[in-house]
């Protein structure tokens, strides 16, 4: 099969002829229709995700595709089968797993981090009939690769933790792909939302996933412009970047008892260590919120969404690549350049 290739950190993708995946009785092997381009590989390519330990490695992990084989133990997909693939694979074993929380266990294993994912024309899912779900017949295969990272990261950040409400406001830092899924999300269940990002026509694309407001914070000093806004503060930030400044200024945005919820991943060192104005978090009883993929019974709920129409993760693809033009796509999103989610169509 084809597939882009990590032979070294720093390096560029290498795309070429591989070994097909082979198939263990508990496992599925998938022909891919859609793979989504990530900024976490470009933190993998640049050596900041420690799970990839071992060269030559496949990454890609936001796909959707149909089933080409079934091992001897599966009981819950058939050749044939339209899945989407959730990024975080649990055990079903652990404490967290048995307690509806996968996406935190003890043993998680992260498609196309701790094994190879979907860069390729074809992957190997271990522990199946626990870690992939059926795709709705209405719901194509370019909105379930947009779902496969970045929107299902935002929906359970922005529902299950930051347990959004109608008619509050909503400020969400970074309006890359998790940025734009959180702004739907929080849009879709009533809230006001308030896009913060450094570019006009990011901002711009913000408003048509349903921000009522945006603030270019290269402009104007942010927590202030949303302060002034709200009246008070946001009820909700997100920070959908990661990066210290965004971080720092979510938790500047809220009024008193407001909730941060931290999405975007820091690249900052000793596990993204950031000064934050814990004196403000005390004074003002505010909650500080991590937030780290979705766990698998919160899938039916935002796949029912989708469905329905209610939410349109299809809405925040912008381009469809092939995969000769990975690399490309990483070289914009080092110089931040692009708006929406890049989507490989063509293997």
């Amino acid at each position: 099969m084809r597939a882009a290739v990590l032979e070294a950190f720093n390096q560029p993708l290498v795309v070429k002829q591989v070994a097909d995946p082979e198939l263990t009785p508990d496992g599925v092997i998938l022909k891919l229709v859609a793979s989504g381009v990530c900024r976490s590989d470009l933190h993998a390519i640049h050596g900041k995700m420690c799970m990839v330990q071992n060269f030559p490695h496949i990454l890609g992990h936001e796909m959707s595709g149909v089933v080409e084989q079934v091992g001897s133990n599966i009981r819950n997909f058939k050749k044939g089968d339209r899945v989407i693939v959730p990024f975080t694979q649990g055990d079903g074993v652990c404490p967290h797993c048995l307690s509806g929380h996968n996406n935190v266990c003890d043993n998680s294993q992260m498609v196309g981090m701790h094994f190879n994912g979907g860069y390729a024309e074809y992957i190997h899912i271990p522990n199946a009939d626990l870690n992939l779900l059926h795709l709705p017949e209405n719901v194509d295969f370019l909105s379930a690769a947009a779902m496969g990272c970045r929107f299902m990261t935002a929906f359970h950040g922005t529902v299950a933790q930051g347990n959004v409400r109608p008619g509050e406001w909503v400020a969400v830092y970074g309006t890359g792909g998790v940025g734009l899924s959180a702004i739907q999300i929080a849009a879709a269940a009533g809230a006001n939302v308030i896009a913060v990002d450094i570019a006009d026509d990011k901002l711009a694309f913000a408003k048509e996933m349903g921000a009522v407001a945006t603030v270019n914070s290269k402009e104007e000093n942010a927590p202030q412009a949303i302060k002034e806004l709200t009246k008070g503060g946001a009820h909700l930030s997100i920070d959908a970047l990661g990066i210290q400044e965004t971080c720092l200024n979510s938790i500047m945005s809220l009024r008193k008892r407001g909730r941060h919820v931290q999405i975007g991943l820091s690249s900052n060192p000793n596990g993204g260590m950031t000064p934050i104005p814990v004196n403000l978090v005390l004074g003002h009883e505010l909650q500080l919120i991590g937030s780290a993929g979705m766990p698998i019974p919160e899938f039916p709920a935002m796949l029912n969404m989708v469905s329905q129409g209610k939410v349109a993760p299809g809405k925040l693809i912008t381009k469809h690549i092939a995969l000769d033009d990975i690399n490309a796509a990483f070289d914009e999103m080092v110089s931040y350049g692009g708006v929406g989610v890049t989507v490989i169509t063509k293997f």
